[in-house]
């Protein structure tokens, strides 16, 4: 299959996403396959999942019990039998727009995607020394010493082409634990056969190796060679490779980033709700430059499920010492102060509650509903954790809030090193979940921690391909000296140009200047954004 099966000369956007739960993968190129019109490839390793498609026999071909071989079993709307993913594999989901078959209008033709998927994957291992590869008549994927009575299959293949569009992909092993294939299942349905390895051939590459040459020769096949890659992490950041030109604390902010401050009456009076009702709001503990704007406005963003976070980001000051039990008053103490500051749009935070077996959704939850009950026409927002991507999420999905935010907080490179617990698919798959559950979809991020040009594009670029419709930028301030230093001042015309880029994109509204926070001028982007999908929702 030649180039031309595709849209041509659109630039391939790849991303090595790191380790990646099938289950946040999924969500993320599904968004990727319904709501972006571009070109993607994503690499990245599962850990240990079964998955299997609608026509498996899992009665022949699932010899073993998931859970006690410490994995996970997902259906998928692909075809082929039940397969493996798992550490050592490299996983690799094209999100294309095909050419049709014959000519505008007319269905994408499968057969030459199949057999350029596998092309690929032969052309691929060719260039790592392995002359041996090639299709064996009658079975998909790619085998070794196909030609022989013998033949072992070191790739399989599973897509799904729908309207021309492409999703799912192929699964090349590299140094994967073969058991997994050999002894709980039976791979593809393909009991005949065996698999094999780059490993077991042999070979010595690692995954990042293989990675290299399927990016580079993929976007040769599908996009005349153009692409844009961007990798989180392959291994854990020891230090700030920019550390030469940090800025140091106690250096003079430049004038665009001295918020002006002034605690009128407006502030006093807002102040005083929150305390008369115990309150904690993320304006006070964050730090927050716009605190004295905002309040001003008789706005506030409270924080939900007490003061101390169970996570460490290099970049917040919330309280990390152990967090204390939620308090079940506290739903109805935030609703009370929605009332008495009269919010039209109010905005719940939380700190990250990874000792709670539901992350805290829950807690966050009742709150929008009381909210609702004592304060009907307020509009609300929530910025929640990713409770660990679990199905937790679905209980702030099922309330419907009004924005959905979750924050990406830095570009794909630098996730490992700004906030560890988390991860950059992960946040990608929270916000294509919640825009596949109708909701309005907002995230943020900083400048100013050694990000380039080309990787905050990059990052809105990608939500912007999840769906999300609000998008917050602001410059990186540091806390205290116990936190990630400054790299940079971004000017003012930057956070201007990556509002008009993130706009083209087809973002709804870009909030972004050096003091943009996650929930500055919420109220404004939602009423500018959201109005007649809010009208549809509340109906």
């Amino acid at each position: 299959m030649s180039r031309e099966d595709t849209k041509g000369t659109t630039k391939l956007n790849i991303r090595w996403l790191g380790k990646v739960p099938y289950r946040e993968a999924l969500a993320v190129q599904t968004a990727m396959f319904s709501q972006s019109p571009n070109q993607h490839l994503l690499m990245l390793e599962h850990p240990h999942v079964f998955t299997y498609g609608p026509s498996a026999d899992l009665k022949n071909n699932l010899k073993c019990d998931p859970k006690q071989v410490g994995a996970e079993l997902v259906k998928v709307n692909r075809g082929g039998d039940i397969t493996y993913h798992g550490p050592g594999q490299l996983v690799v989901y094209p999100i294309l727009s095909l050419e049709a078959k014959h000519g505008v209008g007319g269905p994408a033709d499968l057969q030459a995607y199949v057999c350029g998927v596998e092309q690929l994957v032969i052309d691929t291992l060719a260039h790592l020394g392995v002359v041996n590869a090639g299709r064996f008549a009658g079975y998909p994927g790619v085998w070794i010493d196909h030609q022989s009575a013998t033949p072992k299959k070191i790739c399989a293949i599973g897509v799904r082409v729908s309207r021309g569009r492409t999703m799912h992909g192929f699964a090349l092993n590299v140094s994967t634990d073969l058991s997994y294939m050999r002894e709980h299942i039976v791979p593809c349905g393909i009991a005949e056969y065996p698999v094999t390895s780059l490993a077991e051939l042999g070979f010595n590459f690692s995954v990042q190796q293989v990675a290299d040459v399927v990016a580079k020769l993929a976007a040769k096949r599908w996009t005349s060679g153009e692409f844009d890659r961007h990798d989180v992490a392959w291994t854990a950041a020891t230090e700030n490779p920019n550390a030469e030109s940090n800025i140091q604390i106690t250096e003079r902010k430049p004038d665009w980033l001295r918020p002006h401050v002034s605690h009128g009456a407006e502030v006093l009076a807002t102040k005083k709700t929150l305390r008369d009702l115990n309150l904690v709001t993320v304006c006070e503990e964050a730090g927050c430059p716009n605190l004295s704007e905002c309040w001003a406005d008789g706005t506030a963003t409270m924080m939900v499920l007490g003061e101390r976070c169970t996570r460490a980001c290099g970049f917040c000051l919330i309280d990390t010492r152990k967090p204390l039990a939620p308090d079940v008053s506290e739903p109805l103490r935030v609703a009370q102060a929605v009332l008495q500051m009269k919010l039209e749009h109010a905005v719940l935070t939380m700190v990250a509650r990874d000792d709670l077996a539901d992350g805290g959704m829950a807690h966050v939850a009742q709150c929008v509903r009381e909210i609702r009950r004592i304060s009907p026409k307020t509009r609300v927002e929530t910025l929640i954790s990713d409770a660990k991507g679990s199905d937790a999420l679905d209980a702030i999905f099922l309330e419907r809030p009004d924005v959905l935010n979750h924050n990406i907080e830095t570009v794909a490179r630098l996730q490992r090193q700004v906030r560890p617990s988390a991860g950059y698919a992960r946040s990608l798959s929270v916000l294509a979940r919640a825009r596949a559950a109708g909701l309005v979809t907002k995230s943020g991020f900083m400048l100013g921690l050694g990000e380039s040009k080309d990787e905050v594009e990059a990052t809105l670029i990608d939500l912007a391909s999840v769906g999300v419709q609000i998008v917050t930028i602001g410059q990186y301030l540091r806390p205290t000296q116990d936190h990630l230093p400054v790299v940079r001042w971004a000017e003012p015309a930057e956070f201007t140009n990556y509002a008009e880029f993130g706009e083209k994109l087809g973002i709804k509204h870009v909030e972004a200047s050096p003091l943009t926070r996650s929930s500055y001028h919420a109220k404004h982007a939602a009423e500018q954004t959201v109005s007649v999908q809010l009208v549809s929702i509340r109906s």
